[in-house]
């Protein structure tokens, strides 16, 4: 999918083998996939998914109800 160089893991993850999820910024897709895992399924979404995701995380909103946007 991305070139190996490309994958960021989060900073979110843990060095304990806890949650551990990287992207790959591809311009206008976005891939994601477990750090653990790096030949296992991974996930391509449009960039503009990716950032309305971000964007409503960082909101802190608990429910994740993105329905009245």
């Amino acid at each position: 999918m991305a070139d190996e160089h490309l994958w960021q893991k989060s900073s979110y993850s843990d060095s304990q083998g806890g949650s551990c999820v990287e992207m790959a910024d591809l311009t206008y897709k976005v891939g994601i996939r477990d750090s653990k895992d790096k030949q296992g399924p991974a996930l391509l979404v449009p960039a503009s998914a990716w950032s309305a995701f971000v964007r409503l995380v960082r909101s802190e909103r608990r429910d994740f109800d993105a329905a009245d946007d």
